[in-house]
């Protein structure tokens, strides 16, 4: 049995649980706008803010992935979109696909968000932007965690072969 694997695997868990609570809190504060845009400005930044833990909370995991299950943590200044495309590759002898095209697809998109959250005043937010996301997120979740369930599942299987 291989330890390391066991490990990968109970850390994705934990952070899943984690960007649970963050999915939680987008739901949460989306019902508080009352799908008012303009004067619930700050309820929109809430969002936003656990829009990008999300994403960050999910890059967590592939990082760990490529760097200890892949051995290959993209470097430069594309790393984070050479990342996802890492996850939806299948390296043999190694792992399969973390993620299907379709779920990598939508990951790109919580990405390209995050970059927003980061570079623009929260006032500059845009609802319109978000609602989309919001919209997607209880689907888009559930895909992952099924994904990463399966995923999960291989390091398992892996550890107990060893």
């Amino acid at each position: 049995m291989i330890a390391r694997h066991l490990v990968s695997a109970e850390r994705i868990r934990r952070e899943l649980e984690n960007i649970a609570e963050v999915v939680s809190r987008v739901h949460r504060a989306m019902e508080a706008t009352g799908g008012d845009a303009v004067n619930n400005d700050l309820y929109w930044d809430a969002i936003a803010l656990n829009l990008h833990d999300f994403y960050t909370g999910l890059e967590r995991i592939l990082r760990h992935i490529a760097a200890e299950v892949d051995g290959h943590l993209p470097t430069g200044s594309e790393w984070h979109q050479e990342l996802l495309r890492q996850m939806g590759i299948q390296l043999p002898r190694i792992r399969p696909p973390v993620f299907s095209e379709g779920t990598l697809k939508h990951l790109d998109e919580y990405l390209r968000f995050r970059h927003v959250v980061r570079n623009v005043y929260a006032f500059e937010f845009d609802p319109q932007r978000i609602r989309p996301l919001v919209e997607a997120l209880a689907g888009d979740f559930a895909q992952i965690k099924g994904e990463l369930a399966s995923f999960i599942a291989f390091l398992e299987r892996l550890a107990d072969a060893d």
